[in-house]
């Protein structure tokens, strides 16, 4: 199994509803650094998993939709507790949905796995992990 891993980072700021949370209810900021691995059994006809720079782009054009912003005035997330486990499976669906438009090279079509991993500090991440959603 190949993989490939591009990385990049965003901040954000948000609150989450719950008693749960404790302090985090109130308006927090995170520096979080994104890393997104593709995986596949093969590679394309140029030996290529993914375009590495097309994949870079892609990140960040993902990231540019909510970095620098607080999570709580965003339309895509109204209603959710943005926690870093549900901004994994959020970039993953995203990051899908390039694979699937082939923005990621003609490799990325065959991408049998996708994780994507947020570090909000070097003692705590999440990550969500799967094929890529058609």
């Amino acid at each position: 199994m190949y993989s490939l891993t591009v990385v990049d980072h965003v901040m954000i700021a948000h609150s989450f509803r719950g008693e749960e949370f404790g302090p985090a209810q109130r308006l927090h900021g995170a520096t979080m650094v994104v890393e997104a691995e593709f995986r596949a059994p093969g590679l394309d006809r140029l030996n290529l998993l993914v375009d590495i720079a097309a994949a870079k782009v892609e990140l960040r054009k993902i990231l540019d939709t909510f970095d620098y912003r607080n999570l709580d005035a965003e339309p895509q997330f109204a209603g959710q507790n943005t926690t870093t486990e549900f901004l994994c499976a959020y970039i993953h669906r995203m990051l899908s949905a390039a694979l699937a438009e082939g923005l990621l090279g003609d490799g990325g079509r065959a991408v049998t796995g996708l994780k994507v991993l947020l570090k909000e500090s070097h003692i705590a991440w999440a990550a969500y992990e799967g094929a890529p959603a058609a």
